[in-house]
């Protein structure tokens, strides 16, 4: 006696089918489970075998043996328990032949025979649809998840006598309706941050071509409050944007059905103590870190100088490539890490270096150091570096004022879609363009030049550097409207540029 049931393991960010074939047959009796399987895996047998056992059903004395196909994916976690129980129920003919086709099963049994389960079910309901699947049958925990895709149709299932039940046409199972959806918050608007109005005018840039970000100022001049409004004035997400970032956050364990699909870019702030991995990602078993939860989205990095040398080397990859790869003796995984990176830092440790009525307490020697934490290779890949000073009373007693954060995000929004016409459809910003493209789209005239030739003698400049002033003097040209950028913008783009001798203090 054979039966097969489709279910799915993940892997990487996707969900990947897994069949779950059973043979029933003569010999000494036993319960044997081969493709692959992790200790959870192999741990179904007693949960199974004690699930059916206590909700009623009596077990032959045979031989099982369930195979997870195909054999040479590796398969984690529990979700493996409700198909192999309801493939046995199958194979002994508890239910019609065939009564599973056109179902993806997965859940977890507990020895009670109750269906439970936290797994990521968002992937799965994707990977439902994609297969033009019926339904799904899963834990009743996991459904409103997987009801935030539209055509998935998951079937709630608290206990395993229940779904035998319906199998047989003897009960219904009612299809789980996606959470009244909370209106997300606005957040706080840039408008309330007094002063800094070069600081504001970077930040419009970086959002509107998706260019990486430093602050450096004194503390108390603003640096974190304006780093924080970075996502407000982002645009929100497309619809394939945010299928991709809520399938990264359910794989997490951060998605909240109640919040509905993820919309608005992402925004991930660590603290500077987080380890290798929290950052990058990784593990025995290889998970999403920060840089893959901040994808299309912004990775906020509040005192970059604290952060560990090694953490932040890290982010070169990904700030080239926009995917990170983890690599480990059994397996290889690479997730997206498309990201704007936005860091603030103090110019030195006591922070008051060039400050204009309080002096810095730090030698040399210190000041030195603290420059070098961040290394110049990851301040090549950093477009926009901004000074800020220390807010007077004048300024503070004036209040808040400027443009507001929707304003900001409307214009933002212009820009981004320029830059996707002009890229045919692709994402087009500013920031990803390829050298060769870039060429086309900035053709240098004399004075254009010579205002390169002077910046790469006395600023340092590498190619990479190059590069990225055209992209960030590109950015400035859609934001006024213009299709090339001028001489003015690139001397605007120019000085956002820091000096490379002391990455940070040199600024």
């Amino acid at each position: 006696m054979v039966s097969r049931i489709l279910s799915c393991t993940v892997s990487g960010l996707q969900a990947v089918p897994v069949h779950v074939e059973l043979d029933i047959a003569g010999g000494l009796p036993g319960l044997t489970i081969v493709g692959l399987g992790d200790t959870a895996v192999r741990e179904s047998r007693e949960r199974v075998l004690a699930a059916l056992r206590n909700s009623g059903y009596d077990l032959p004395p045979a031989r099982v043996t369930v195979n997870l196909a195909p054999a040479d994916l590796r398969k984690e976690g529990s979700r493996f328990d409700l198909p192999i129980a309801l493939g046995i129920l199958a194979a002994l003919r508890a239910f019609p032949p065939g009564a599973l086709d056109g179902y993806l099963v997965m859940g977890e049994l507990s020895l009670t025979g109750e269906v439970v389960g936290r797994e990521p079910a968002f992937p799965a309901a994707l990977l439902a649809r994609r297969c033009g699947v019926g339904g799904m049958i899963l834990p009743w925990e996991m459904a409103a998840e997987a009801s935030l895709v539209e055509g998935a149709c998951p079937l709630p299932a608290r206990r395993l006598s229940e779904v035998t039940e319906f199998l047989r046409g003897r009960a219904r199972m009612e299809r789980a309706r996606p959470l009244p959806v909370r209106k997300p918050d606005k957040g706080a608007d840039i408008m309330e941050v007094c002063g800094q109005e070069m600081a504001k005018r970077a930040l419009i840039i970086a959002a509107a071509g998706g260019h990486n970000i430093l602050l450096v100022g004194p503390p108390g001049s603003g640096k974190t409050m304006l780093a924080s409004r970075l996502p407000g004035i982002l645009p929100p997400l497309g619809p394939e944007e945010s299928m991709e970032v809520t399938a990264i956050h359910s794989i997490a364990g951060l998605l909240s059905p109640a919040e509905g699909m993820i919309t608005t870019p992402p925004f991930r702030s660590p603290h500077h103590t987080i380890s290798h991995a929290g950052l990058a990602g990784g593990g025995s078993s290889p998970r999403p870190g920060e840089v893959t939860l901040a994808h299309r989205g912004v990775l906020f990095l509040d005192e970059m100088s604290e952060f560990r040398r090694a953490s932040l080397e890290t982010l070169r990859q990904p700030l080239e490539s926009g995917k990170i790869t983890i690599s480990r003796a059994a397996r290889s995984v690479s997730y997206p890490a498309d990201f704007l990176l936005a860091g603030t830092a103090n110019p030195c440790p006591c922070g008051y270096l060039g400050h204009d009525t309080r002096p810095c307490s730090c030698p040399p020697s210190a000041i030195a150091r603290y420059g070098r934490r961040i290394s110049g290779p990851l301040m090549d890949r950093i477009d926009l570096v901004v000074r800020l000073r220390a807010l007077g009373p004048e300024v503070l007693a004036s209040g808040p004022g400027g443009e507001s954060s929707e304003g900001l995000r409307d214009r933002v929004l212009l820009c981004r879609k320029a830059q996707t016409e002009r890229a045919a459809g692709g994402t087009g910003l500013n920031a990803r363009l390829s050298p060769a493209r870039l060429s086309e789209l900035c053709p240098l005239g004399r004075e254009h030049r010579n205002l390169m030739e002077g910046a790469m003698k006395n600023l340092g400049l590498t190619a990479r550097g190059y590069h990225r002033i055209l992209r960030v003097a590109l950015t400035i040209a859609d934001l006024e409207g213009e299709t090339r950028p001028s001489p003015e913008h690139l001397a605007e783009a120019l000085q956002y540029r820091p000096v490379m001798e002391g990455p940070v203090s040199g600024v």
